[in-house]
């Protein structure tokens, strides 16, 4: 994303305007060479940092974009693919990703799920509970298949943001529990069902994150967890999967670590706890989604009214409505989210004032970006960009107050296309059958 000489945004090759003049506002606008770029620095970071070790692998989180597309193009960089529900699994599978190359995540896998899993030959089932253990190992052995598991630990690491995307601390629906048992109780459950195959162990400590010092503790906990029951079964688990949750920059105040210090930082860890333990290390995994898409995406939307609002403190701020909201972008609303917002469709050189980006919809807290200067002549039909958009904005999206979603709309080298098409009102009307 660049500034052209009369001030527009330039993404791919296209300026700003003429993408919202040609496929209308709200749209979300993907660059593809640059998650492409992003897919292959995880991929080469990642490879290049274990090679001394057992090696490693690099799932794209596709609950981040899931499409045909991203998938298609984050596989051809290197990157097996990561799902955690069916229909994840059809996109990605309809993307041409081979079933190995599939992990299937999930909380609450139906037995349908799990059926297309085993079908489609996915390289990892990752466990989540001990009902689900014995419920797979049924199923598998009805198809006459086998099953390749995981058993992913909640390591009491609390790690990210808000506590809705903290999800390895002990109070929450993912994984069994270290600390009481239920995790090497899981392992032995599987390594006593002999239609289930132990590839290892898994762990996600949240998302967002920034400071890699959580993987650090969580890392640790499994590998003595993997040592332990090998002492016991004689039973070395070949993989550990370390999860993802990489953090990105959404207003510019963030330094994220870039692929190659999170791959090396990693590393080390394995490497001296291994030493330390006495086994072999494991060939580690890792699932990058929002850092392989979050900043290759911006949404581009309209400006419709403009609406001083005197504050308590006798303080002005402006309320800058756009033509979306929270049914394309529930995370401010939902965690707090911070975004910024610019003026994409030309240059001004007015006072910035403090403004709030807000959306359409019946809802007070529809809010796209809580804080932001902007320019004192923004007006209505003003072309405005929120960028960091491509991770979870179109995953999330939804009809609230029957609005339309918008489409994803990929450039690259000066060509444009819809990978998601945006939704119609007969889409919506097609679905009412009243």
């Amino acid at each position: 994303m660049r500034r052209t000489a009369d001030g527009s945004l330039e993404v791919g090759g296209l300026d700003a305007r003429a993408l919202a003049s040609a496929y209308g506002t709200p749209v979300y606008v993907l660059d593809e060479a640059d998650v492409r770029a992003r897919a292959r620095a995880f991929v080469t970071a990642f490879t290049g940092a274990f090679a001394d070790l057992a090696g490693a692998d690099v799932y794209y989180a596709s609950k981040a974009l899931a499409s045909v597309a991203v998938d298609r193009w984050v596989h051809e960089e290197g990157m097996s693919v990561d799902v955690s529900t069916g229909g994840e699994l059809a996109v990605a599978l309809r993307a041409g990703v081979p079933g190995g190359a599939i992990a299937l995540h999930g909380n609450n896998k139906s037995d349908g799920e799990l059926e297309r899993a085993l079908r489609a030959g996915v390289g990892r089932i990752v466990v989540d509970s001990l009902e689900e253990v014995d419920r797979l190992a049924d199923l598998a052995g009805e198809l006459g298949m086998g099953a390749p598991v995981m058993v992913r630990v909640t390591t009491g690491v609390h790690a990210g943001g808000h506590d809705f995307i903290a999800t390895a601390h002990e109070d929450q629906k993912f994984g069994l529990s270290l600390a009481s048992g239920a995790a090497r109780r899981a392992v032995d459950a599987v390594l006593a069902r002999p239609e289930l195959t132990l590839l290892g162990l898994h762990s996600h400590i949240g998302s967002q994150i920034l400071d890699l010092s959580g993987f650090e503790v969580a890392a640790g906990a499994l590998l003595r967890l993997r040592a332990e029951v090998a002492g016991d079964s004689g039973t070395l688990m070949p993989e550990l999967d370390l999860g993802g949750g990489y953090g990105i920059s959404y207003t510019g105040t963030d330094a994220p670590p870039p692929p190659e210090q999170v791959a090396t930082a990693l590393a080390d860890v394995v490497r001296r706890a291994c030493e330390e333990l006495g086994t072999p290390p494991p060939r580690v995994s890792v699932e990058p989604g929002r850092a392989v898409v979050g900043p290759a995406g911006l949404t581009l939307y309209r400006v419709g009214t403009v609406k001083p609002v005197v504050l308590d403190d006798g303080g002005e701020r402006r309320y800058v409505s756009v033509d979306g909201g929270m049914s394309d972008n529930i995370r401010t609303a939902l965690y707090d989210a911070d975004y910024t917002a610019t003026l994409a469709g030309r240059r001004s050189e007015a006072p910035a004032v403090a403004s709030r980006v807000v959306g359409k919809h019946c809802e007070s807290g529809d809010v796209v970006v809580r804080d932001v200067l902007l320019p004192g002549d923004v007006s209505r039909g003003d072309l405005l960009a929120v960028p960091a958009t491509g991770a979870y904005g179109r995953s999330m999206a939804s009809n609230y107050n029957l609005v339309p979603r918008p489409g994803v709309l990929a450039v690259r080298d000066g060509q444009a296309r819809f990978v998601v098409r945006p939704e119609t009102e007969d889409d919506l009307l097609a679905l009412d059958v009243g």
